[in-house]
């Protein structure tokens, strides 16, 4: 019996991405006591984390590690890198990743630290890096985790997932510290239909906490909505364990019941009475659900399945139907067994 090859270490890490979530997973990476080099294409941000320590436009007060190298030249943050972490929005994707497919080596991970679904493709992200970046090993970094608890030091648990379990397990060991714990797994689907779901979810879960429809409504939209979250993953071939584990029931129940999830704030302010169209011309951003809600119902229409409260989402950010057209329909479902 010959021994096992052995998985060589990640020294040196390259964050595309310095939103709130990137710079978290850039400390994360610092902390863990790698090499970090963070990339953004914004030399204000940059400036301000080599100059001030904070990134305040996405972590507000929050002193940053000290010598967190951030840049604006991709090149720089790429050469070398053991491991890349695509930490841009889920739509955007694939634009960044196509733009430096020339400088990111070849052979390494490359962990994608969105969820979501691409518009027109329904592709998942790891089928993105997959695309763009052939040659790298394409990975998913997903569960309960808000970057503002990740920066302050909090304790944060989340999935990472590889095709391979030896490369889980390596990415695992690059990012774990006293206050962030990765765990392994090889079941990519179920870590991705769940962090691309549960936000979808969490705007509907927002909804019912705007229109003040009471604590059992709450409970039994966050019940039928992992239901949905569950059908569509075991459609995929996903594993019950994923969808029980921290990147499906985790994620759903903190992102659907906190003010701090962007997708929870947006749901509130639909159900307080804001329409989408008022709340983008004053200045918010839509949440990633928003992105995803409609390309999640088309890609389980081509699997057979049905996410009622998913499209329900979906048609009231597109405004084809107010919050009480939707509560009617949901209500008005033909009775059944309950199953996921």
């Amino acid at each position: 019996m010959t021994d096992p090859i052995p998985v060589p270490a990640i020294t040196t890490v390259a964050v595309l991405g310095a939103g709130a979530w990137g710079t978290a997973l850039a400390l994360v990476a610092a902390r863990a006591g790698r090499t970090v080099r963070l990339w953004s294409r914004d030399p204000e941000t940059v400036a301000e984390i080599g100059d001030r320590g904070t990134n305040s436009a996405f972590l507000g007060d929050i002193r940053l590690d000290p010598g967190l190298f951030a840049t604006t030249d991709a090149a720089t943050a790429l050469a070398g890198a053991d491991m890349v972490i695509l930490a841009v929005p889920a739509q955007a994707s694939r634009e960044v990743a196509r733009e430096f497919a020339h400088l990111v080596p070849k052979g390494i991970p490359v962990v994608s630290a969105a969820k979501g679904l691409e518009h027109g493709t329904h592709a998942t992200m790891t089928g993105i890096i997959a695309e763009e970046l052939p040659g790298t090993i394409p990975a998913v970094l997903s569960g309960p985790s808000f970057a503002t608890d990740v920066a302050r030091r909090l304790p944060t648990a989340v999935t990472v997932a590889a095709a391979d379990d030896a490369v889980a397990a390596r990415i695992c060991r690059a990012l774990s510290s006293s206050s962030f714990r990765p765990y392994a797994t090889h079941d990519l689907v179920g870590v991705e239909i769940g962090g691309a779901l549960k936000n979808v979810l969490a705007i509907a879960s927002g909804i019912v906490a705007g229109r003040g429809l009471g604590a059992s409504a709450q409970a039994a939209l966050t019940a039928r909505g992992f239901a949905e979250l569950t059908r569509l993953g075991r459609a995929l071939g996903a594993e019950p364990e994923t969808m029980m584990g921290l990147s499906g029931l985790g994620d759903l129940v903190l992102t659907a019941t906190s003010p701090q999830s962007r997708n929870f704030s947006l749901g509130l302010a639909i159900g307080a009475g804001g329409s989408v169209a008022d709340l983008t011309r004053h200045g918010t951003k839509l949440a990633e659900g928003a992105h995803t809600a409609s390309v999640a119902v088309e890609f389980a229409a081509m699997h057979g399945v049905e996410l009622p409260v998913t499209a329900a989402v979906a048609d009231l950010v597109s405004e084809r139907i107010d919050v009480a057209g939707a509560i009617d329909r949901l209500m008005s479902r033909p009775l059944k067994r309950e199953t996921a």
